[in-house]
């Protein structure tokens, strides 16, 4: 049985943005079962919980003797692991895992610069000049990425793994500003958040934030 870690009481308040949704987005769409280890933030710094993730966070993916951590990485495991997210023409495999690197190296570290001004910098005597440059910079590389998506429904042909890694990233963005100004993207978000493994991943974290504040 595949185990993966989650929060106990996880912080987006149930919206599905903690880091184990995109593992359980993925293991969903490959239809794999899975259990989740329910990790306390107070052991999270803790030496068990250390040897699985070095950094002290989530989430983690175990299967057999086998420990993966980074999401990404362990979407691209999955991927490779079963069939369901990657194409079988070995050209598209390629510019699908390239999706995947363009996306937790350049699309995804533009939207964390922004929460991270916003959330933990904004006490800051610099932080209201800094946002207008961090959202210019998401603009630009939005406006980008949308040019390049144009009317297709996925990154690059039928939806796979760097779908999940785009859409969930995107997600951090609804509702806000620099997402709403592309609506090709903001549909794409919403095809992603249509497929059923989503909806099955998303209520699977959910029911875990509800449990939690019962």
């Amino acid at each position: 049985m595949i185990t993966i870690t989650a929060f106990a009481d996880s912080p987006d308040q149930g919206a599905g943005l903690a880091r184990d949704m995109i593992v359980r987005w993925a293991l969903e769409e490959v239809g794999q079962p899975y259990e989740a280890r329910l990790v306390p933030w107070k052991d999270f710094k803790k030496p068990e919980h250390r040897q699985r993730q070095p950094f002290g966070q989530i989430p983690t993916y175990e299967e057999g003797d086998l420990v993966l951590f980074e999401s990404g990485a362990i979407v691209l495991h999955i991927a490779e692991r079963f069939p369901g997210l990657f194409p079988g023409d070995a050209n598209a495999r390629a510019r699908a895992i390239t999706w995947m690197f363009a996306t937790v190296s350049d699309v995804e570290p533009l939207i964390i610069q922004r929460e991270v001004t916003e959330y933990l910098e904004s006490d800051k005597s610099w932080a209201a000049e800094r946002m207008p440059l961090v959202e210019q910079r998401i603009r630009e590389r939005l406006s980008e990425l949308s040019a390049y998506i144009g009317g297709a429904d996925w990154i690059d042909g039928e939806f796979g793994a760097a779908d999940v890694l785009l859409v969930q990233a995107l997600r951090r963005l609804e509702g806000q500003g620099p997402l709403i100004e592309f609506p090709l993207l903001t549909a794409y978000v919403e095809r992603g958040k249509a497929r059923p493994a989503f909806k099955r991943a998303f209520a699977a974290q959910l029911a875990v934030f509800q449990r939690a504040n019962a």
